[in-house]
C-alpha cells in the first residue's frame, strides 16, 4: 500500500522542489530542525512525509511571528517538525498545546526540541484530538488560542473546525494542512488511488464548506500539500 502512495505535495517537478529547498529553505533551516527531519526519515522512511515539508515550516514560522502569536494549538504532532518550528517562532513566554494519540513518535522529536531549548513552551497531551478539544471546551474558563495548526485525521477536520471556532480567538487563525491532497482534489475520482479517496472526498467537502462560511476570512495557500488559512471574524 505504501508504494502506491504518490509523493506528498503539489509541486510535481522534483527539480523545482529541489531548487526551492536548496536555495531558500535549507540555508535557513535551524540545525535541530534538520536533525529532526533526518532522524524522522531514518526511522519512518516514506512515512516521514507525514511531517510538514521544510518550505511549509518556513512559511508557518513567518506567519506566527507576523501575528505576534503567543498561545497556539497543534492537533496532530507526529515527530514534531511543525511543533519545533512553532516553538522556535514563539517568544520566550509563548506556549503550545500539542495533541496526538501517538506519544512514541513525539518522543523521537523531543530530544531535538530539548536541544533547541524550547521544550518549556510545549504542553503535550496524549489523546484523541476531538476528545481533547471537547475537554477544553468544558473548562471554565476555556483556553483561548491565537493560532491552531491542524494536521491530524483528515476525515475529522470538519468536526475539529467547529470546536476550534470556539477556542481560537476572534482575529486568530486556524490552519488546515493537506487540503489539496496531493492535487487529487482536482482529479476525477477514478484517477485517484482507492485508499486515498475517502480523505479526498472529505477534504473537498471541507474546502467547499470553508469557502461559504461568513464567519471566517479564507486563503488557500499552494504550499506543501496545500494549507488553508481561516481567520476568525466573529
Amino acid at each position: 500500500m505504501e508504494n502506491l502512495t504518490p509523493t506528498k505535495g503539489i509541486l510535481k517537478t522534483e527539480a523545482l522542489k529541489k531548487y526551492i529547498f536548496e536555495t531558500t529553505v535549507y540555508p535557513r533551516e535551524h540545525g535541530e530542525l534538520k536533525k529532526l527531519r533526518e532522524a524522522t526519515a531514518h526511522k519512518y522512511g516514506k512515512l516521514s512525509e507525514m511531517e510538514v515539508p521544510v518550505d511549509e515550516g518556513q512559511f508557518l514560522s513567518m506567519l506566527i511571528k507576523m501575528m505576534n502569536a503567543k498561545n497556539t494549538l497543534e492537533l496532530g504532532v507526529f515527530t514534531g517538525y511543525s511543533l519545533l518550528t512553532t516553538a522556535l517562532a514563539l517568544p520566550e513566554d509563548g506556549r503550545i498545546t500539542a495533541i496526538d494519540i501517538d506519544k512514541e513518535a513525539y518522543e523521537l522529536g523531543l530530544e531535538f526540541i530539548k536541544n533547541a531549548g524550547v521544550d518549556h513552551k510545549i504542553n503535550f497531551i496524549q489523546s484523541d484530538g476531538l476528545q481533547a478539544l471537547d475537554k477544553m471546551l468544558s473548562e471554565n474558563p476555556k483556553p483561548e488560542f491565537d493560532f491552531a495548526f491542524v494536521d491530524a485525521n483528515k476525515t475529522k477536520y470538519a468536526d475539529a473546525y467547529e470546536r476550534l471556532m470556539k477556542l481560537v480567538k476572534v482575529g486568530g487563525i486556524i490552519a488546515f494542512d493537506n487540503t489539496l491532497w496531493i492535487g487529487y482534489v482536482a482529479e476525477e475520482e477514478e484517477n485517484v488511488p482507492e485508499h486515498l479517496r475517502a480523505c479526498r472526498k472529505t477534504l473537498m467537502e471541507l474546502n467547499t464548506q470553508l469557502a461559504s462560511d461568513p464567519r471566517i476570512e479564507l486563503s488557500q495557500v499552494s504550499i506543501g500539500d496545500g494549507v488553508t488559512l481561516c481567520r476568525r471574524l466573529v
